[in-house]
Formats: structure tokens, C-alpha cells, sequence
């Protein structure tokens, strides 16, 4: 029994681990760029996007599509380099333990 106790002693502290990891995430940055650097997104260690730049030089006469899908590129690409984030600050935490579930992240 006392075995039961210890795992869950453990979850509660990985749980806590996990929650202060998703607070330190919010203050780390990713950036991601389409366009050779034209358009830049840059978003928080969860995803969370904070901020696009667009060059100037595209907003002159540019294409709208083009802008627009640059625009996409980026995000997804910011939003590709927070996930990667998030999964090494989780190895981190659970020291590359396989876990039987999936984590929220």
C-alpha cells in the first residue's frame, strides 16, 4: 500500500512540475518566418502568438494572397518551433520517463 502512496506522492509532484512549466513557457519566445524574413511571427512557448511583422516592402503594391499566405507560413512555423519547445522542457520534467498517457501540451 504504502507503494500506492509513493506514485501518487509523485503524480502530485509531477502535476505541480507540469503547471509551473506551462507558466514558464508563457515567458519564453519562438519565431517563426516565411518569405526568406519578409513576414515574422513571434509567439509564446505555448503557441500563443504575440506579435507579425511584415516588411514594409511587401505592403506596397504587394500581392494580398501572397501576403496572406506568408502570413500563414509563419504562424505555423512559430507555432511548429513552441511545440518542439514545450516537448523538451517536458523531457525535462519527466526525465524521459515513457508515460503511459499523453500530456497536455
Amino acid at each position: 500500500m504504502a507503494d500506492i502512496f509513493k506514485i501518487l506522492q509523485q503524480a502530485q509532484q509531477m502535476q505541480g512540475r507540469l503547471q509551473q512549466m506551462q507558466e514558464e513557457l508563457q515567458h519564453k519566445v519562438v519565431t517563426g518566418s516565411a518569405g526568406g524574413g519578409l513576414v515574422s511571427v513571434e509567439a509564446d512557448g505555448r503557441g500563443q502568438v504575440r506579435r507579425i511583422r511584415i516588411d514594409p516592402s511587401l505592403a506596397g503594391g504587394a500581392d494580398v494572397e501572397m501576403l496572406e499566405d506568408l502570413v500563414v507560413v509563419a504562424v505555423n512555423d512559430a507555432q511548429k518551433k513552441a511545440t518542439e519547445l514545450a516537448q523538451e522542457e517536458m523531457g525535462k520534467i519527466t526525465g524521459g520517463m515513457d508515460l503511459p498517457f499523453k500530456l497536455p501540451i
